[in-house]
């Protein structure tokens, strides 16, 4: 199942709604749910169809997959080109960061680059949706506790972040956790350690790789966090980037107002995002 979280177009007062997409073009409402986290643990979401009423996609507005997650955990260098395009070693431990809610946003969302920031980056990475609560779980348990997956760009001020003595200032700017456009249900991926990711910027490939080549892949990942860290329903880990940034390239590729990024994941869609200026 695709599940997404929109407003209807002609709705003036923007309320959210959660949906189920149905083919390519239709969204069902789901009854009795404020926001995509109500549905977790729902034992038949498909239930929550009987007697709504049904939209062309292109009649709403797509809102980030996920709005309410206690805790956004990204994992750094990740990918093993990319630890060796950021002249990094390779991490022992995953790498964590955190972004928070005010990073979100939707598929189409302007993303705005702030006037501070000349190096705006882009970085493509497969998002887990955590599904029930996780403390100390075995990495052979660990599948069990995914909900879904998303496609997140954790866009990045290279500027700020490489130049502080920590990363969040730099990762966690408003509008820099773009996500969606929706969340595929676990039961549609048969193996999240086997998709291809890829992006594009202004229509050129800029990375292409699969998630197989993942240094700690998402079971490791679960379990390691949840050692320490009680992950709830609705939070969201994102796994890291493959190599093509544009810290990486040679020259150097910096987003700029203007520019159109398109993230994609196998299995689960593309997020697609233009950057504008910060006119402050």
């Amino acid at each position: 199942m695709k599940l997404l979280q929109f407003y209807h177009l002609q709705d003036q007062e923007r309320k959210l709604q959660v949906g189920l997409l149905e083919g390519d073009s239709t969204v069902n409402v789901l009854n009795k749910v404020d926001t995509a986290k109500d549905v977790i643990g729902q034992p038949n979401i498909e239930s929550l169809i009987e007697g709504s009423v049904s939209y062309r996609l292109d009649e709403v507005k797509l809102l980030p997959a996920i709005t309410n997650p206690e805790k956004i955990i990204c994992i750094g260098l990740n990918y093993y080109d990319h630890v060796i395009e950021s002249n990094a070693q390779v991490p022992k431990v995953p790498v964590l960061f955190p972004k928070y809610n005010n990073s979100l946003a939707s598929h189409e969302d302007e993303i705005v680059i702030p006037a501070e920031v000349t190096q705006c980056d882009y970085e493509v990475e497969l998002a887990v949706i955590i599904g029930k609560t996780a403390k100390r779980v075995s990495r052979e348990a660990a599948m069990d506790h995914v909900f879904g997956y998303t496609v997140l760009n954790d866009v990045s001020a290279r500027d700020i972040q490489l130049n502080e003595p920590q990363w969040t200032r730099g990762k966690a700017i408003d509008g820099f956790a773009p996500v969606g456009p929706w969340i595929v249900t676990a039961d549609e991926i048969a193996n999240p350690g086997n998709l291809a990711i890829s992006l594009k910027l202004n229509g050129e490939t800029m990375q292409n790789s699969n998630t197989k080549e993942l240094i700690f892949d998402i079971p490791h990942l679960i379990s390691f966090l949840s050692n320490t860290i009680t992950l709830q329903p609705g939070d969201v880990i994102s796994t890291g980037t493959p190599p093509g940034v544009g810290m990486g390239k040679k020259p150097q590729v910096w987003l700029k107002p203007g520019d159109v990024a398109e993230a994609t994941i196998e299995g689960i869609g593309t997020l697609r995002n233009k950057f504008v200026a910060d006119h402050v």
